[in-house]
């Protein structure tokens, strides 16, 4: 029972710091992004191309969280937008309580959208609220075609699938097919995409996706 009771407060301070987190951005119209993947399935490549395509027209900024190391944040700051490191020190997820931190620290300016990039990891980070819009989970193909039914709670979170590095499908074993019924079984209402940082293939579709989610969003504030 003690145990049962430890996790339960630590998820209801996490809840409360995620209330404030998206009340922050709710009135300004800020769209939060949190990007769930395993390492090495292209997330901060997928940002830095992301900024080269959106960069002009939007104001974004990133949080990024890993074990160690300033390296993503470094990336992004070299591609143009305001970035701030979270190192966790071994843990395998972000918390709100550490966004909040980190937010206080950067000190951003007004923004239009907020990537949050998450430890690389597809279980720890499902069950911690961030105060995103929304989760979008990344799969390279590299990673094999099985992963959503063998990781079922985050692709039944993630309001958007990215499959990454499609330009690698020639020389890999990766049935799109398969990953998108697994993905329309576990979250019928999700959205797929395709893509590859490298030969843009879906960048346009991904970039349109987060300007349409933050039309809606500010929209709903009418």
């Amino acid at each position: 029972m003690t145990e049962i009771d430890v996790k339960q407060r630590i998820l209801a301070a996490n809840e409360a710091a995620a209330a404030e987190v998206r009340a922050r951005y709710r009135g300004d119209g800020t769209l939060v992004i949190n990007l769930i993947s395993s390492p090495g399935s292209g997330k901060t490549t997928l940002l830095e191309k992301t900024v080269a395509r959106l960069g002009g027209r939007l104001r974004l900024a990133a949080i990024e969280g890993d074990i160690a190391t300033e390296r993503d944040a470094d990336r992004l700051r070299a591609a143009g937008i305001p970035a701030r490191q979270i190192l966790t020190g071994g843990a395998c997820h972000l918390d709100a309580r550490q966004v909040q931190g980190a937010l206080a620290d950067a000190a951003f300016p007004p923004l239009d959208v907020l990537l949050i990039e998450n430890v690389g990891n597809l279980i720890c980070p499902t069950s911690y609220d961030l105060g995103e819009d929304l989760k979008v989970a990344l799969l390279s193909v590299a990673e094999g075609d099985d992963k959503p039914f063998k990781y079922p709670a985050i692709f039944s979170r993630a309001r958007v699938t990215v499959i990454t590095k499609v330009d690698l499908l020639p020389h890999v074993e990766f049935d799109i097919a398969a990953v998108k019924e697994q993905v329309s079984v576990l979250n019928p209402a999700g959205r797929l995409l395709a893509t590859s940082a490298r030969s843009g293939e879906g960048m346009a579709e991904w970039c349109g996706l987060l300007e349409e989610l933050l039309a809606a969003k500010r929209a709903a504030r009418t």
